[in-house]
């Protein structure tokens, strides 16, 4: 999809509520009674017959404080209010007594698949594998409660790539099969006249790896280039690579969603509170990151002791300065854009168009932040 037809982000806000009809005045007590049965009945007989009496009827969902929350991330700075809310604590503070346990992934598909199996809670995923794992499911596994990130992905090439036009018969990377730079490669090769994964003189190889693998092999000129998230993506630059595409050029006003907040759907009906207080967590972290965005030293001190944390290597300050200025920080979750999203995903053959009616809750988000500035 082309820059100009891209819908604009827009910031997820509360919808009002329809209201009942009031009763009018008048009729006979009797005549009521008759009328309001007759309305029951003929409201029972339509949920029977398209089966969501029993839902209905079921007793509700017994809402509580979490005991634990499994919490998913990987080692990347695009998941920047994740390494510095549990390194400053904040996301454990929030949480008050429920147990805050982490896991770290190298890419959403795979942090979606444990959430799929019962083994994480909540995850810091990219909006595609979430987009992918509820249109699956038909919006029964997860949801996403805020974003985290926008920018931060770009796609770079080998010295010896002469520009877009010299891109056929090569082999890129990106970080996996389905996620949200494979889609995003597979969608700008396509918008270009390449054939992912196909055959002949146009055709383009993808091979997913791990983002430390793929800067490994660019490096051995093993493949020709990558779509990656920050901060790879200037580290293969500050070794050779050069941007061929900053994702930020394809959508209007340059923001997308990098990085989301994703809680799985079963925890979030149960445990809403939890969430909540997760988010605030992450709106704090957010608001300390903003905080400090004129400390260099300080934002590289912190976000490298999280990459530490998440046992990935350490950067360079000008590393990190240079990769933090490709992102921005926002719980906003800029939900305008996933129609987009799909619509690229069903392109490049990563999942089946369906609709997208749930898949963003913005109830945690709007009792945290109940008045986001505009677009934001």
């Amino acid at each position: 999809m082309q820059p100009q037809d891209r819908p604009e982000p827009t910031t997820v806000t509360a919808g009002a509520g329809a209201r009942p009809a009031g009763r009018r005045g008048g009729w006979p007590l009797v005549l009521t009674a008759l009328l309001l049965l007759a309305a029951l009945t003929a409201t029972a007989t339509v949920l029977r017959g398209n089966g969501t009496l029993e839902a209905w009827q079921a007793a509700p969902v017994e809402t509580s404080e979490a005991a634990g929350l499994r919490l998913g991330y990987f080692g990347n700075l695009t998941h920047g209010p994740a390494l510095v809310g549990l390194d400053q604590g904040l996301l454990a503070e929030e949480l008050g007594g429920t147990e805050l346990s982490t896991q770290v992934f190298g890419s959403g598909p795979t942090a979606v698949e444990a959430m799929n199996a019962g083994s994480l809670d909540a995850a810091f995923v990219g909006p595609n594998p979430a987009i992918n794992s509820f249109v699956q499911s038909e919006g029964r596994s997860l949801a996403i409660v805020a974003g985290a990130a926008s920018g931060g992905a770009q796609f770079v090439v080998s010295p010896d790539v002469a520009g877009a036009g010299d891109l056929g018969g090569r082999t890129l990377a990106t970080p996996e099969f389905g996620g949200t730079q494979d889609v995003a490669l597979r969608t700008w090769l396509a918008e270009h006249g390449y054939v992912p994964d196909g055959e002949g003189e146009d055709a383009v190889a993808i091979t997913p790896m791990p983002n430390g693998q793929t800067l490994h092999t660019l490096r051995q000129g093993r493949v020709d280039g990558a779509w990656l998230p920050q901060p790879w993506a200037t580290r293969a630059v500050a070794e050779g690579a050069r941007v061929l595409v900053d994702e930020r050029e394809l959508w209007p006003g340059g923001r997308y969603p990098t990085t989301v907040l994703v809680v799985r759907r079963d925890y979030l009906e149960r445990h809403p509170r939890t969430v909540e207080r997760l988010v605030r967590g992450l709106q704090r972290s957010v608001d300390w990151l903003e905080a400090h965005e004129d400390e260099p030293a300080l934002l590289a001190a912190t976000l490298n002791r999280g990459l530490e944390r998440a046992e990935v290597e350490t950067l360079p300050e000008d590393t990190v300065t240079g990769a933090l200025a490709a992102i921005e920080w926002t719980t906003d979750p800029l939900a305008g854009t996933y129609p987009a999203l799909l619509e690229d995903a069903v392109a490049a053959g990563t999942t089946d168009p369906a609709p997208l009616e749930g898949l963003v809750d913005p109830t945690a988000l709007e009792r945290v932040r109940p008045d986001p500035e505009e677009g934001a």
